[in-house]
């Protein structure tokens, strides 16, 4: 009995599944038949092409668009990952944390961990000769190396930070320039003023600030914020210099193996650590770079969208003199037996089918122009920049969306027109010659 029960659902379901595709094939075959047959007014064909290359063109706005964000947001994630890790302790009170080499060792040991490497970071004030600059510097350890990108950016030099005896530096391409300081071949030491830890000012400032020398190994270039504000150098001249114990750091930086383990290896470690310290993805360390990011993306797709919305109505103008030029037709439809919904749904389809044929040839010339773009670089960046083109990404996400928007506009605009057919009266007197 079970048995035959389910044949008999998976019966029904097929022969619903089966009418549904006799209807959807039966409204389209109308729509297509509209769409290219001749009318007496040749200005309503006019009008349809004209409705169908707006959303072509608007489509392959909103994907172009679209990609180009999703371009740039993924360059920009590549170069902050080079000063970002993926996560970050830091203490939750305070600019320094305590980190004993067991809570170290037991980190390490994390499912998900890669390396984990501790830094020191303050402000400091430079001086080469008679040029001055204000900078942070970065004191990192052996294996900072391994948790950032930093060395596939290096363009001048090596990356090398000497030790605490003998401190080098690699620093921004833009610092460099700023203190006119050659860092892989300069014979001179570079003069750094910090604050001492724990020193307050009084009437003699100098007796707060400690300075140090360090020499140049080799210059990086990752982005202009990093490029014109940041010097890396050995972390444990840093800590000598502003008075740091030797379990004292401003945060700890881990690489992950995987990425999709972070939420796992977040309550690792949490669990490890306590709550006195904050940990924080490389998305929460750069929270309103990324909202912003994401704003400025949705404002664009929103006011494109206001521009298909306008398009739009060439469409309605299309259909409605397309009821016109088939009142005939309705109402022998209607004499036949056809319901109000059928008509209805009948000019529903037209709209879409207007709204389909734009929508896939705006699709193919934006993933074309993409195409060229990446393979051949059309579009220069302008400026000094990692790249020299615009850099586009086409994402799956966006493609649906864009789609759906398309569609759900066309439905919107097809209505009108729809119900004024579907309303319309029978009325068959004349029509017979």
């Amino acid at each position: 009995m079970k048995s035959s029960s389910k044949k008999l659902k998976i019966r029904s379901r097929l022969l619903l599944h089966f009418k549904l595709f006799i209807i959807a094939r039966l409204y389209l075959f109308f729509a297509w038949r509209y769409f290219w047959s001749r009318k007496t007014t040749h200005a309503i064909n006019i009008i349809a092409w004209v409705s169908v290359v707006a959303m072509a063109f608007g489509t392959a706005a909103l994907v172009l668009v679209l990609s180009v964000f999703n371009g740039f947001e993924g360059l920009v994630k590549t170069l902050y990952a080079s000063f970002y890790p993926d996560l970050c302790i830091t203490a939750q009170e305070g600019r320094f944390l305590s980190l004993t080499a067991a809570q170290l060792e037991k980190i390490r040991s994390v499912k998900g961990v890669a390396a984990v490497s501790l830094v020191v970071q303050e402000k400091a004030h430079l001086q080469f000769g008679d040029y001055r600059a204000n900078a942070i510097v970065k004191g990192v350890d052996s294996r900072y190396a391994m948790v950032s990108g930093i060395e596939k950016y290096m363009v001048v030099g090596k990356y090398h930070l000497g030790n605490a005896a003998q401190p080098t530096t690699v620093m921004g391409v833009g610092l460099e320039q700023a203190l006119n300081f050659q860092a892989d071949r300069s014979v001179q030491p570079l003069t750094v003023y910090l604050p001492k830890r724990g020193v307050a000012l009084n009437a003699d400032p100098l007796s707060s600030i400690r300075t140090g020398n360090i020499y140049g190994a080799g210059t990086f270039a990752v982005q202009q914020e990093f490029d014109n504000g940041y010097l890396l150098t050995h972390i444990d001249f840093l800590k000598e210099i502003i008075g740091l114990r030797g379990d004292e750091y401003s945060a700890a930086e881990i690489k992950l193996s995987n990425v999709a383990a972070q939420k796992s290896v977040i309550a690792s470690v949490q669990n490890i650590l306590g709550k006195n310290y904050r940990l924080e993805s490389r998305y929460e360390q750069n929270r309103s770079l990324y909202e912003v990011m994401r704003l400025e993306k949705w404002v664009i797709y929103a006011i494109l969208m206001l521009l298909m919305i306008l398009a739009a109505f060439n469409m309605v103008g299309s259909l409605t003199m397309l009821v016109l030029e088939k009142s005939a037709d309705i109402q022998i439809l209607q004499a036949m037996g056809a319901s109000t919904s059928f008509i209805r749904f009948l000019f529903l389809a037209e709209g879409l089918l207007l709204a389909c044929i734009g929508a896939l040839a705006g699709t193919m010339l934006s993933l074309l122009l993409v195409w060229m773009q990446t393979t051949f670089k059309i579009i220069p960046l302008q400026g000094s920049f990692v790249i020299d083109y615009y850099p586009v990404k086409v994402m799956l996400t966006d493609l649906l969306l864009v789609m759906g928007s398309v569609l759900s506009i066309a439905v919107l605009a097809a209505w009108m027109p729809a119900a004024r057919a579907a309303r319309a009266k029978i009325s068959l007197r004349g029509q017979v010659n």
